[in-house]
């Protein structure tokens, strides 16, 4: 692919999981490249250019938004910056992948799909355990019939957050806390798998060692969806000893996402009927964030859909925020 066909990416903040995950996935592409990263401290951005290859680094987002050569935008600073830094890269013309939660106020969220929607640019969640094969394959599985109609399901996600991350992840001053980081992916991956729409939910939550002021580490709860299905979750940073998982169970058999609900990709799937138990071949394995950029680029070139789309970042900031109404009232909250 010649150069003047190449997707040129700009990185809005120099975070981990941009160097860890992001860098890769959108230099792996043949139609993309990163080209510019942009942080807040000026030498946080040019070391990670460095370390990167990237040849620009910015300590503006408005510098960065002006380069010619950034075409889209990956934004994964704290979770309270997105909403002011889409709108930007929107009035600039640049198409926007998001971290999750897109905002911390719903109406944010909705303002922020229909400034991209206005301005002709893709915006996509990056609700990367979509991406999944597992989760593909159990999706499948349901609507194919192979459990029957289903009717409960649960989700774990207790897990104990590594040091670095004892930062904005753990206090309020950003939008932190663990419904925030954790539940809004539940919703997510719970909806797209069981292909329905929450009706309400119920929750608690709690701080067990992590959390700062009233900021939860902890929360278990229901999601109550359309179709009937009762879905449980727990997610936590404080469970050092616990694997990742999601279990759906219908009338004709259950399915077992094994060790299947961490930021990694990795698992088992397996369908039980009675005692019987069998691993299913799900395919080839694929990295979550290289699949959600390689939809991502041919979104933008006008070929299909984001993995996840800002409608669908809407929609699962809409049942997180329910939770944590949920869990500060006491009250069963219907959206």
């Amino acid at each position: 692919m010649s150069e003047s066909n190449i997707l040129g990416w700009g990185l809005v903040g120099a975070s981990n999981v941009a160097r860890n995950r992001l860098v890769n996935a959108i230099n792996s592409q043949p139609d993309s490249r990163i080209v510019a990263v942009m942080s807040r401290d000026l030498d946080r951005a040019q070391a990670f250019a460095r370390e990167c290859n990237i040849s620009a680094a910015y300590d503006s987002l408005d510098a960065m938004l002006a380069d010619p050569n950034v075409h889209c935008v990956y934004i994964s600073t704290t979770n309270d910056l997105h909403y002011a830094q889409t709108l930007a890269a929107a009035r600039a013309g640049k198409h926007v992948l998001c971290e999750k939660p897109l905002a911390l106020e719903l109406a944010q969220a909705r303002e922020m799909v229909d400034a991209c929607q206005r301005a002709g640019v893709v915006l996509g969640t990056n609700h990367h355990m979509r991406n999944s094969v597992i989760h593909r394959k159990a999706r499948q599985m349901i609507l194919d019939g192979a459990i029957g109609k289903p009717l409960s399901a649960r989700l774990l996600r207790a897990m104990y957050l590594p040091a670095n991350l004892h930062t904005w992840r753990i206090s309020a001053a950003a939008g932190g806390g663990a419904i925030l980081d954790m539940t809004v992916h539940d919703a997510d991956i719970a909806r797209f798998v069981l292909n329905s729409e929450v009706e309400s939910v119920v929750a608690i939550k709690t701080q067990q060692g992590l959390g700062v002021g009233d900021i939860e580490d902890t929360v278990m709860g229901v999601f109550a969806f359309c179709n009937g299905v009762l879905c449980q979750f727990h997610d936590s940073f404080v469970v050092k000893h616990a694997d990742m998982h999601f279990e759906i169970h219908g009338t004709d058999g259950s399915l077992y996402a094994e060790k299947a609900m961490s930021g990694q990709g990795g698992g088992k799937l397996f369908l039980r009927r009675g005692d019987a138990r069998t691993e299913i071949d799900c395919g080839a394995y694929e990295e979550l964030h290289t699949r959600a950029v390689k939809l991502f680029n041919a979104a933008v070139r006008g070929h299909g859909q984001p993995a996840v789309s800002g409608e669908d970042g809407v929609r699962s900031l809409q049942i997180a925020l329910a939770v944590r109404d949920a869990a500060n009232t006491g009250r069963r909250v219907y959206l």
